[in-house]
C-alpha cells in the first residue's frame, strides 16, 4: 500500500471531523448560553437537547447501513450538510426560536453528527493495512481524542462567538466553517470510501460477531456509568453544594473534556507495555481500576463531606481512567469491524454507545432527584461492575 494516499485521506477525514467537532461543541454552549440569557430554566434548556440524543441511536444504526451501500464519502458529506441545514435553521427572526423550532434544529445536528462520527471512524479502516494494528491504535487514538479536545475547545468558541458578534453573526460563523470543509470534503475524499463490494442489506444491521456484540454491550453499560451521574447530577452539585458559577461549571467540563481528548490521543503509549495482550483482555483490564475508583468515589462520598478540591481532584483521575477504557474500546471496534463493510458494525457499536449515553442521562436526572448524587455514583459503580462481567466475556478475542 502506498502510504501517501492514505495519509493524505487520513487527514481529510481528520480535517473534516475536526471542523464538524468544532462546530458541534460551539453550537452547543451558544444555545445554553442564548436561551439562558432570555430567561429559560435549565430543563426547558435541556429539553432542547433531548431529540440530539435520541436520533443518535437510529442514525448509528441506518447510517452503517448506508455507508456500507453508499460510502462512506457520501455519508460524512451528508453530515455536513444536514449540520449546515441545522445551523442555518437558528438564522431565523429570534421570535421563532421556539423550544420545537430549536429542538428539530438540534435533532438534525444530532443525526448530522453520528453521521460524521461512524463515517471517520469506519474510514481509518480502509486506510491501515490488516498487519499493522499499531499503527490503526495510534490513527484511531489520534482521532477520538482530538475530537474530545476540540469539543472543549468549542464550548469556548460557542462563548466567545456569543460574547463578540452576538448569536446571529455566531451561526454565520459556524455556517462558514461547515460549508467550506463541505467543499473540501467533496472535491478530495474518495468517492468509494467503505462501500462493501456485495450490496448491504438492510437485514445486515444488527451485528452478528459475539466479540463485537459484547464489545457493544460494554460499551452500553461503560458510558451509562459516566452519565449516570456526570450528565445532570454533577452539575447541580458543584453548583449548589460549592456555589460554583454557571461560568465556574461550564470552565471546569470544558477542560475537563480536553484533558479527557489529550488522554485518548496518547492511550497508545500509555498502554505499550500491555499491547502484547489480546484486544479483549486489554479492555477489561483497563475497566477494572475504572470501577474501583468510582467505587471508592461513591464511598467517599457517602461517608465524608468532599471539598471542592478533592471532589475536582477525583474527577480528574476518573476522567483519566475513563479516556483510555474509551480509546481501547475505539481502537477495537475499528479493529473487529469486518473489512467489507466496516460500518455496518461500527454503527451497531455506536448504536450502543448512543443507547448507553440516553440511559445514563434518564438515570442521572431521575435518581439525582430520587436521592442525590450519591445514588447516582451508586449507579455508575454498578454499570461499571456490568462492564467488568462483561469484558470478561471480550477475554478470548
Amino acid at each position: 500500500m502506498n502510504a501517501n494516499p492514505s495519509i493524505r485521506q487520513y487527514s481529510l477525514i481528520m480535517l473534516n471531523y475536526w471542523s464538524f467537532t468544532l462546530t458541534d461543541g460551539a453550537l452547543r454552549m451558544l444555545i445554553v448560553l442564548y436561551f439562558h440569557q432570555l430567561g429559560y430554566d435549565a430543563l426547558s434548556i435541556a429539553f432542547l437537547f433531548l431529540f440530539y440524543e435520541i436520533f443518535g441511536v437510529v442514525t448509528n444504526l441506518v447510517g452503517g447501513w448506508l455507508g456500507a451501500r453508499f460510502g462512506l464519502n457520501k455519508t460524512m458529506n451528508l453530515g455536513l450538510g444536514l449540520q449546515a441545514i441545522a445551523l442555518g435553521a437558528l438564522l431565523v427572526p429570534s421570535a421563532w426560536l421556539t423550544v420545537p423550532w430549536v429542538m428539530a434544529a438540534q435533532a438534525l445536528s444530532g443525526i448530522a453528527k453520528d453521521l460524521n462520527k461512524m463515517s471517520a471512524k469506519s474510514g481509518i479502516k480502509m486506510l491501515v493495512p490488516a498487519e499493522a494494528q499499531g499503527q490503526l491504535f495510534k490513527w484511531v487514538a489520534a482521532l477520538t481524542g482530538s475530537k474530545n479536545t476540540l469539543k472543549g475547545v468549542g464550548f469556548f468558541l460557542g462563548g466567545f462567538l456569543l460574547w463578540l458578534c452576538g448569536f446571529w453573526w455566531a451561526i454565520v460563523t459556524l455556517l462558514s466553517m461547515i460549508v467550506v470543509t463541505g467543499v473540501c470534503s467533496i472535491l478530495l475524499l474518495k468517492s468509494d470510501l467503505g462501500r462493501s463490494k456485495n450490496k448491504a442489506k438492510f437485514s445486515q444491521l444488527f451485528s452478528n460477531s459475539p466479540a463485537i456484540n459484547w464489545l457493544s454491550l460494554a460499551r452500553l453499560f461503560l458510558f451509562a456509568s459516566r452519565d449516570a451521574w456526570f450528565v445532570v447530577a454533577l452539575p447541580i452539585t458543584l453548583s449548589e453544594k460549592f456555589s460554583w458559577s454557571h461560568f465556574q461549571v461550564g470552565g471546569f467540563f470544558a477542560f475537563w473534556i480536553i484533558a479527557y481528548g489529550i488522554v485518548q490521543g496518547i492511550t497508545p503509549q500509555l498502554t505499550q507495555r500491555w499491547q502484547t495482550i489480546n484486544g479483549g483482555q486489554l479492555a477489561l483490564l483497563a475497566a477494572i481500576p475504572l470501577t474501583l475508583l468510582t467505587g471508592i468515589i461513591w464511598l467517599l462520598d457517602r461517608f465524608y463531606d468532599l471539598n471542592a478540591a478533592s471532589t475536582a481532584l477525583l474527577l480528574l483521575g476518573f476522567g483519566f481512567l475513563f479516556a483510555i477504557n474509551s480509546a481501547v474500546h475505539s481502537y477495537l471496534i475499528v479493529s473487529w469491524a469486518r473489512h467489507d463493510g466496516v460500518s455496518l458494525d461500527v454503527g451497531f457499536y455506536y448504536m450502543s454507545n448512543a443507547l448507553g449515553r440516553l440511559l445514563g442521562t434518564l438515570l442521572s436526572g431521575w435518581l439525582f432527584v430520587l436521592a442525590g448524587l450519591n445514588m447516582t455514583l451508586l449507579a455508575a459503580t454498578i454499570l461499571l461492575g456490568c462492564t467488568v462481567l462483561v469484558s470478561l466475556r471480550l477475554k478470548k478475542y
